[in-house]
């Protein structure tokens, strides 16, 4: 097997301004580009505009480094991270390799085509900061190259079969989605956490980050022969969840549930499908590899942006009457009115809701699964699903308060970085820290 090539896209909007730096060559009619320009989708095609260039008619237009130029490189502006996160901003981005422009009907795609370690270079840096330990850095990498190429077997399967990939089962007293690959028609992956973040060069790399994708080029975890679809999420809250809690019902060995610390914690059950035992675990802090307020290694994992965050192992959010019927309404498209009560219906091995009924003076009705119902609760999205409910100022049966009390930040399935950052700066190597996520999984050098 030889290093993939990846189309990753960076954005999809009505038009797109960007500056190349250094010589482009143009695949409509082999022109040397430089400078700044703009895109705009016109008649099914594209217009590219700018330096005295005026070139239109085609549905694709590659703009790729002219021989020799090695450093050239393009800046992408108002790229917007962080999709329908509580960090979501705009920033321009910086990136090397080729620019895919291709018309989608009235919209254009921005995609990035670059070799598969290159765009780990990127990943890495954007995911894990300059301070982070090389075994989790390690770790990291064999992660995102055994999710990217995971995906790109997926894609190959399901185009093969020509399926449709199903996401939702709705009635009229459940609404069950998911979210996973509903948006990728027009390239490899997405550059936002929906995928993987990747922002190019805007990031830049450390020698440690060189180092770690360096040494384990072309390795993955493998789990009975197959690359492992390996996930990974902030922080699990103590226990990692199922795969099949979160996304299709399929079940992966390697994406087992696994408590995130070397002896288990006394005085707790940790069966948190149980909704005593759950409600006991999310309302205290157990110690766990992810249970940790030590700023050095909480800077490993969370960038910048991320660092907004303070409270992620266990978390807090209060809203009154009003707040949370209105939120509900606008992010489910539903109108309960007044909500009467949040029910837990089933939970996994995390503790994480996988169903929730919502209970309206108006209507009820059964939502799931983790991420369906992180956004119903919220502006943004609540940090992740394991939470249990409290109703205050109950006035006929109508609460004038609701506090959700809650544990763990994202999906919490596969690697938890935070845990894993700790486990590095414990004395664990790179592959201790794979196995102890990814049960029964070996790693392998495919490239």
């Amino acid at each position: 097997m030889t290093e993939p090539v990846l189309n990753v896209g960076i954005l999809v909007e009505s038009e797109i301004s960007f500056e190349l730096s250094g010589a482009y060559t143009c695949s409509t009619d082999g022109s040397r580009l430089s400078g700044r320009f703009r895109a705009r989708p016109r008649d099914g095609g594209i217009v590219l505009e700018g330096q005295g260039a005026h070139i239109e008619g085609r549905e694709e237009i590659l703009l790729q480094p002219a021989i020799g130029g090695e450093a050239a490189c393009f800046v992408i502006s108002g790229v917007t991270i962080g999709v329908k996160f509580h960090w979501e901003r705009k920033e321009d981005q910086r990136f090397r390799g080729a620019l895919k422009l291709v018309g989608t009907g009235d919209l254009i795609a921005g995609i990035n085509v670059v070799p598969i370690e290159q765009y780990l270079m990127s990943v890495i840096s954007s995911e894990m900061s300059a301070g982070s330990s090389l075994e989790l850095l390690k770790a990291h990498a064999i992660t995102s190259r055994s999710w990217l190429l995971a995906q790109l077997e997926k894609s190959r399967k399901i185009k093969a079969e020509g399926k449709r990939y199903q996401t939702a089962f709705e009635d009229e007293n459940e609404r069950t989605r998911w979210y996973d690959r509903e948006d990728h028609d027009l390239f490899d992956v997405c550059a936002d956490d929906h995928c993987q973040r990747y922002q190019g060069i805007t990031k830049a790399y450390t020698s440690a980050v060189e180092q770690a994708v360096n040494a384990t080029r072309g390795k993955v975890v493998l789990f009975d022969g197959q690359i492992c679809d390996a996930r990974f999420s902030k922080s699990c809250g103590g226990v990692s969840e199922a795969f099949e809690n979160v996304w299709e019902p399929v079940h992966y060995g390697y994406l087992s549930p696994v408590p995130d610390f070397a002896s288990p914690p006394e005085g707790y059950s940790l069966d948190l499908k149980d909704e005593k035992n759950a409600e006991r675990w999310i309302r205290s802090a157990p110690p766990a590899f992810c249970n940790t307020d030590d700023r050095a290694i909480l800077s490993q994992v969370l960038v910048k942006f991320d660092q907004e965050t303070t409270d992620f192992y266990r978390w807090r959010v209060e809203y009154a009457q009003e707040e949370i019927s209105d939120i509900v309404r606008k992010k489910s498209g539903i109108d309960f009115g007044s909500i009467a009560d949040l029910i837990p219906v089933e939970r996994g091995a995390s503790g994480r809701l996988i169903k929730l009924r919502i209970v309206g003076t108006k209507r009820s009705l059964t939502i799931g699964k983790e991420l369906e119902i992180r956004r119903s609760l919220s502006p943004s999205h609540l940090y992740s699903s394991a939470f249990v409910v409290d109703k205050l100022e109950v006035q006929g049966n109508l609460p004038g308060r609701f506090v959700l009390t809650g544990a763990g930040w994202g999906h919490g399935v596969g690697l938890c970085q935070i845990g894993a950052a700790v486990m590095g700066e414990r004395g664990y190597l790179f592959d201790e820290i794979l196995r102890h996520y990814f049960t029964g999984a070996e790693i392998r050098e495919i490239y």
